[in-house]
């Protein structure tokens, strides 16, 4: 047998540069017939929208759930938008929409709950946890000021 006819074991000398037991694709792909190319969506794409939109709608519960969900939408979007920077052509573009909305979303949803946050904190400052308890103390207090 000559050299020329054996393959090449060694993974340096391989044409496509990858060892010959290493699969090239994405994890989730399968080979479709006919030239059809599957492309999965981002890992964490709907996730991040889901939990972008309940940091918008939990931002009224003193704000405190609204910054958890979209803390944790944005450190999924960042991961994922890392994933589909190394190879765009992998993924698909509907999930890499899903995910910037939900990116933008959690920016939102951060922005109203650490202002809701701030206006009770404020709230207690100015009125404190007597005003929370009976609210005909803090109309009395209003209508000292003549407001």
């Amino acid at each position: 047998m000559s050299e020329e006819t054996q393959t090449p074991s060694n993974p340096e000398s391989n044409p496509q540069g990858q060892s010959q037991g290493q699969n090239p694709y994405p994890p989730n792909f399968q080979q479709q017939p006919f030239g059809y190319h599957y492309q999965p969506a981002l890992p964490n794409a709907t996730a991040g929208l889901i939990l972008g939109i309940l940091s918008i709608v939990s931002c009224c519960c003193y704000g405190v759930p609204g910054i958890i969900f979209a803390v944790i939408a944005l450190v999924l979007a960042k991961k994922d938008k890392q994933l589909f920077a190394v190879n765009p052509m992998w993924y698909s573009q509907s999930s890499f929409k899903n995910l910037n909305a939900g990116r933008v979303c959690a920016i939102i949803g951060l922005s109203l709950s650490i202002l809701y946050l701030l206006f009770y904190i404020l709230f207690i400052v100015l009125f404190g946890f007597r005003a929370i308890n009976n609210p005909d103390d803090v109309q009395d207090l209003l209508n000292s000021f003549d407001i």
